[in-house]
């Protein structure tokens, strides 16, 4: 990588987590303005940071889904939100599964019985949400099962990712808490870095191999 690419994907990383520490901040404040309007720079930050680094087309669609749930998950279409956010999962396990040398089954063994556990508790809350929140669930497991036999630093992520939508089901089937949103918010800033930067380096070890 090139001085000049190695500054401009130093200043987007930057600019990323800036943002990610602002809409947090926003979050716990609840600052309506900010937070909506600081949101909507993750993911765009995101994938400008990742073309630095060489992101593989189906990245760049999975951030660009993924901004779009965003949005739309501060509507009144939640459903159309969660739908944006299953096809950024279905952009990442294709791109992660035929990487991913080494498939432990204790792995998928242990996220499934927490995707079982999940929906036994939160079901019975979620009213007509039910069915599209447990099959949304299950992708999202799936997403985090395979990131983990892609590379620790992409599992990491996935586990992240998969707390952050945990906790706002949580939300959705009426069950909130004190600091909920920020730490979702967090842990879904933080799990999105991770699952992209564990792609990206991954390509780029295998090339300078």
């Amino acid at each position: 990588m090139s001085l000049s690419h190695l500054v401009n994907a130093r200043r987007g990383l930057f600019a990323y987590c800036a943002a990610s520490v602002v809409h947090v901040a926003a979050v716990a404040v609840d600052a309506k303005i900010l937070k909506v309007a600081s949101k909507a720079t993750l993911m765009p930050l995101l994938l400008a940071w990742s073309r630095t680094r060489q992101a593989p087309p189906l990245l760049q669609a999975a951030l660009l889904a993924s901004a779009a749930g965003d949005l739309l998950l501060e509507t009144e279409y939640e459903l159309a939100g969660i739908a944006a956010f299953a096809a950024a999962h279905a952009c990442y396990l294709a791109l992660m599964l035929p990487e991913s040398t080494q498939r432990p089954w204790r792995v998928l063994a242990a996220y499934g019985a927490l995707w079982a556990a999940l929906v036994a508790v939160l079901s019975r809350d979620l009213g007509s949400q039910r069915v599209p929140v447990a099959a949304y669930a299950l992708l999202l497991t799936a997403t985090a099962v395979v990131s983990r036999w892609h590379s620790p630093r992409s599992g990491a992520g996935g586990a992240l990712f998969l707390v952050s939508d945990a906790l706002i089901a949580f939300r959705m089937a009426g069950r909130d808490f004190p600091g909920r949103g920020a730490l979702a918010m967090a842990t879904y800033a933080g799990g999105q870095y991770l699952l992209a930067s564990g792609i990206v380096d991954q390509r780029l070890r295998r090339r300078s191999a």
